[in-house]
Order: C-alpha cells, then structure tokens, then sequence
C-alpha cells in the first residue's frame, strides 16, 4: 500500500494506508471488480435467457426437417407450368407449412414440452438414483470377487500348471530331415 497525506483536524500530518484493491464494495482495480461480480452473478439455469433468433444452437435438426419447396417439387428441364402457377405454388408451399408449422406447435408445443420434461426428469431421476448407484454397487461386490477368484487362483492353479510345467520341461523334441 503507499501512504497518502492528510491534515487532521488539528493541523498535523499523517499519513494514512490505502488499500491497492479498494474496498470490498468498491474494489479500486478491474481485476478484484470482475472476481466479485462473478461471485455475485448467480447462474440459473431455470431463468437463463434463450435465443429466439437461433433456436437450434446445437444444430441438432439441420439435416432432418431444412426442407425447401425446391426439395419436394421440381419441374426438370423441358416440362415446365406456367410461371405465375409456379410461383402460387411456390407461396403456397411456403405460406402453409410456416402456418400449418406454428398452429401445430401452437397447439401441442406446450404439451409436448411438458411430457418430455416428464420423460427426461424421470430418465434423469432413475440414473441418479437407480441406475448409478447400482453400477457403483456392482463395481465394489466384484472387485471383492475378484479379489477372491484371484487368490484361488493363485492357490490352487499356480501350482498345478507350475507342476505341469516341471513336467512337460524335460520333453526334448528333435527334427531331423530325411532325404
């Protein structure tokens, strides 16, 4: 800290500490400000803010429902409607799938979003409680298995096939060629 000068009331000079960081309320420097307002900052993942320009941020539907009017109607080369009926046909396409779209999930989006809420909260539910503490408790019922299939092992087969091994250890096989 470096000392600042002051009068004190009675005309005398001191010298009083300042803190480099400033007070906790006020922090002097940028680096001790962002700390506490990252403390400060509670993150709710219920309340987040979501984007209503990109939707699909994970691009999980690009390939299964980006279909064009170009992708379901064409006319080849040399058979061809009349522009005007192309183009009806066009805005027609368009018009009803954005409407037909927005009424479908106007009707149904909300209770669709609640039955997978309900799904994935029980799926979520069932691993946390069920499904990874039953892995956990088989992992440690078979590591005391093993723990005992290996002594066994070593036991009684160890021996047996160091046994084995003495024996088939003083065969000696010769080739010999025969012209």
């Amino acid at each position: 800290s470096r000392p600042r000068s002051l009068c004190s009331p009675q005309g005398f000079l001191y010298t009083a500490p300042v803190r480099e960081q400033g007070n906790i309320y006020k922090p002097n420097n940028k680096m001790m400000a962002d700390e506490l307002s990252e403390k400060a900052a509670v993150h709710d993942v219920h309340t987040k803010e979501i984007d209503l320009v990109n939707r699909d941020p994970k691009h999980l539907n690009d390939d299964v429902v980006k279909i064009d009017f170009e992708d379901v109607i064409a006319e080849p080369e040399g058979t061809h409607s009349f522009d005007g009926i192309w183009k009806a046909s066009f805005t027609t396409f368009t018009v009803t799938k954005y409407w037909f779209y927005r009424l479908l999930s106007a009707i149904f989006g909300i209770p669709m979003a609640l039955i997978w809420g309900i799904y994935f909260a029980i799926l979520s539910f069932l691993h946390i409680w069920a499904v990874v503490p039953c892995i956990r408790s088989y992992l440690i019922e078979i590591q005391c298995i093993s723990r005992v299939y290996s002594i066994c092992i070593h036991t009684f087969c160890d021996p047996l096939f160091e046994a084995i091994g003495k024996v088939f250890s003083s065969i000696r096989a010769t080739v010999r060629k025969e012209i």
